[in-house]
């Protein structure tokens, strides 16, 4: 999977292609799941949601540009395939799911594997995790229809947000904070499920 999916299609950095040769995807999806879960595509895990393609995964990740000092925070626990890849790379991840039935599960997974730098919380992913803000890195893998200010404002000066955003069509968007203004590229075309809470409100 990281040879022809993730290596062929151009992710370089080491640090995300050893954590995602390392983290077991297949543990991350249903026992009938498990024999595909190396294929080139999302998975349902439950709960309206799924788990991303690999490639996704480690794009998404080496677009952060993570050190191993950094402090993350992730929106939208899912799995937990995507906490694990970043708590191999970085000191702790903070993530955040609405849908409390999978945060519990993805929690008893990854104490399972033994990470103990990941904290856990359910609630609205669109008001980030303000008591433990700012970040130096922040990962969003719903799409809200427009990138919550919440988010931008948890970032350190220098901090790096990576969301996709949209309705009809969704592209990733990559934000580095500079001062109080915030530099914004477009970058992919991708195909998320929607982000779910008071940003449909437009409140966020």
């Amino acid at each position: 999977m990281v040879r022809t999916q993730i290596i062929s299609r151009g992710v370089v950095d080491q640090r995300v292609i050893k954590a995602m040769n390392k983290v077991p995807r297949e543990l991350m999806v249903s026992v009938e799941d498990r024999s595909i879960s190396f294929q080139d595509g999302p998975l349902s895990i439950g709960c309206g949601q799924t788990i991303s393609q690999p490639y996704i995964v480690a794009y998404m990740t080496e677009q952060l540009q993570l050190t191993g000092t950094d402090r993350v925070l992730e929106i939208g626990t899912g799995s937990g395939y995507q906490t694990a890849v970043l708590a191999e790379i970085v000191s702790e991840v903070y993530t955040v799911e609405i849908i409390d039935e999978l945060s519990q599960r993805a929690r008893v997974v990854l104490m399972d594997l033994g990470y103990d730098n990941i904290r856990f919380r359910t609630g609205d992913g669109s008001e980030g995790w303000p008591e433990e803000a700012p970040f130096d890195a922040i990962m969003v893998t719903a799409s809200p229809p427009s990138i919550p200010d919440a988010l931008r404002r948890q970032l350190v000066d220098g901090g790096r947000l990576i969301v996709p955003a949209g309705v009809t069509f969704q592209y990733l968007f990559k934000i580095i904070r500079k001062g109080d203004t915030f530099e914004e590229d477009q970058l992919i075309g991708v195909r998320f499920v929607p982000m779910t809470g008071r940003i449909q409100e437009g409140e966020s």
